[in-house]
């Protein structure tokens, strides 16, 4: 393969992970968490590759430049998908701080036999209904 052939070669790589990072952009907007995982995955394993590619290649100006600006799309995809996940991780954090606190005022609330001294769902939820009453 000529050098030519291999920096072309390159290129088309780059333009791949970006079309990648669009994607990636897209599921982290649409809050498809699970997806999003899957093809981070996936594009690690092509950002290494390509990396394998590149190490004894230099690219001429223009096949550089075209790079850079590859790289600048990608990297900036990149940043909004790590702030949705980074809002995600502290969006799931909340709740399982939240659930911690509900488990521990239920624990807190029972008595050695396992009865409720104090409904602590009626009390701060703020459910109007005397416990138990139906």
């Amino acid at each position: 393969m000529s050098a030519a052939d291999k920096q072309a070669l390159v290129i088309k790589c780059y333009e791949a992970l970006r079309a990648q990072a669009d994607d990636m952009l897209k599921l982290a907007r649409d809050e498809a968490w699970g997806e999003l995982i899957e093809l981070q995955s996936r594009y690690v394993i092509e950002v290494e590759r390509l990396s394998r590619m590149e190490q004894e290649l230099v690219l001429d100006a223009p096949h550089r430049q075209r790079k850079a600006a590859l790289l600048e799309a990608i990297l900036e995809r990149d940043r909004e998908v790590r702030e949705r996940l980074v809002a995600r991780r502290d969006e799931l954090g909340a709740l399982i701080g939240t659930s911690q606190r509900r488990r521990d005022l239920s624990r807190a609330y029972r008595t050695a036999s396992g009865t409720n001294v104090v409904d602590a769902e009626y009390v701060f939820v703020g459910n109007r209904e005397t416990p138990g009453a139906s």
